[in-house]
């Protein structure tokens, strides 16, 4: 058996402070079960914390990469849009459709002076020729063929036909001592 040296003085004094023999009752061991219990309850509350947190950011980075894609599809389709609204507000395109409508370049202008004058000498538009069957010009969304829903007719019933109607062409009100028959320009 081994013996263990006699201490002395100060060395004497901290070694009674420290239990050499078996603990009693649990001694040190029963002190150090709450520490223990304390930090495996931080640390899997912790571990517990990041996988929440992980998972939420993942949901949001979904989230964000759907909106992204969203934005896209819309910003094409705006910029589509843009395309269609500038081809049809190009000049060339306006005038052939003015044309199409049976509208006609307007002559010289003539201007009115506040105290009532007259300045320049207004023209007639020249007329041009145009045919009985005006075509009619339709909007770009009706050229674009789509089925349309028709209700289904009762068994026997003949189904209506739909036949064109020629557009009406409005003429402007003008005074009774000057009929003209050519078509002016809106908004002149």
């Amino acid at each position: 058996m081994s013996r263990k040296p006699e201490l002395r003085g100060r060395a004497a004094r901290l070694a009674r402070l420290f239990p050499t023999g078996p603990a009693q009752n649990g001694g040190i061991h029963a002190a150090r079960t709450p520490f223990v219990l304390l930090v495996v309850l931080l640390l899997g509350g912790g571990l517990i914390g990041l996988l929440v947190l992980n998972s939420a950011l993942s949901e949001g980075q979904f989230k964000l990469d759907d909106l992204q894609k969203q934005t896209k599809s819309l910003t094409d389709e705006e910029q589509a849009l843009q395309r269609d609204v500038d081809a049809y507000s190009a000049p060339d395109a306006l005038q052939r459709r003015a044309h199409e409508l049976g509208m006609v370049p307007g002559g010289d202008p003539a201007f009115l002076d506040p105290n009532g004058t007259v300045k320049g000498v207004p023209e007639q538009a020249a007329a041009e020729k145009t045919s009985a069957n005006t075509s009619v010009v339709l909007a770009p969304e009706a050229l674009v063929s789509r089925p349309s829903p028709s209700p289904t007719p009762a068994p026997g019933a003949v189904a209506p036909v739909a036949t064109p109607t020629p557009a009406r062409s409005v003429q402007p009100a003008q005074s009774s001592t000057v009929q003209s028959s050519t078509p002016t320009t809106p908004g002149r």
